[in-house]
Formats: C-alpha cells, sequence, structure tokens
C-alpha cells in the first residue's frame, strides 16, 4: 500500500521510516512524502492518484492541509484516497471542518503509531 505523508517538518520522513521499517522491508508499504500541499497535489497528478492513504498535516505554510484535503475531494474521486489528518492542535474546529470538507479520520501530535499501524491494517482488510 502507497502511504503519501504531507508535512513541512522534513525530520517526518526518518521518524515514520523508522517506525514502519519493517513493513517496509517487507512490501507492505510504500512511503511517500511531500513537504507542502502543492507538493502533494503535483504528486498525485503526476502519479495518477497511486497514494491509497494520505497522512496530512493541517498547519503547513501556504496551502494548509485543509486547503489540500478540499482539493483532494474535488480532484480524485475514483477511487478516493483515504485522508486522514493530523494536527498538533486537536482543537474542534480544525475537526469539525476537516470532516465537514471528507476527512476520513484526523489524528493528534505526537502520533500514536501503535494506534497509526491499527488503522492502516484495517484499511488493508476492507
Amino acid at each position: 500500500m502507497r502511504i503519501l505523508i504531507v508535512d513541512d517538518e522534513r525530520d517526518i520522513r526518518t521518524l515514520f521510516e523508522q517506525r514502519f521499517r519493517k513493513e517496509i522491508k517487507n512490501n507492505e508499504l510504500d512511503l511517500a512524502f511531500a513537504h507542502s500541499g502543492e507538493e502533494a497535489l503535483n504528486y498525485l497528478i503526476d502519479k495518477e492518484q497511486h497514494a491509497v492513504l494520505i497522512l496530512s498535516d493541517i498547519n503547513m505554510p501556504g496551502m494548509s492541509g485543509l486547503d489540500l484535503l478540499a482539493k483532494i475531494k474535488q480532484k480524485f474521486s475514483l477511487p478516493p484516497p483515504i485522508v486522514m489528518m493530523i494536527t498538533a492542535y486537536g482543537d474542534q474546529e480544525n475537526y469539525t471542518t476537516a470532516m465537514k470538507l471528507g476527512a476520513d479520520d484526523f489524528l493528534t501530535k505526537p502520533l500514536d503509531f501503535k494506534q497509526l499501524k491499527e488503522k492502516i491494517k484495517n484499511i488493508n482488510h476492507d
């Protein structure tokens, strides 16, 4: 399963690659990274929406994760990618907005990787 991780923090790549080392090695997961909403959209267009799951930070310079979510849900409908929003601020307003825009899930930082792995497993079995 291809997962596109969108976050402006550069060290997020190392963190995900460490936490999913076994899954990557076993070819269960293929991780791709974008450091902005614009970069993520370009990736999805170039790869013809090859990502099954998109994990996107909300607070990023330029296009926010919520703006990205709205564009993904408008442009990519078949099959719709699963989009989980990630934020350091688990406030009600961001949650409500994300859900209205079509987010499939809402996670808060610091990420609980055990919980995230369970959610990914459930996607694989649906």
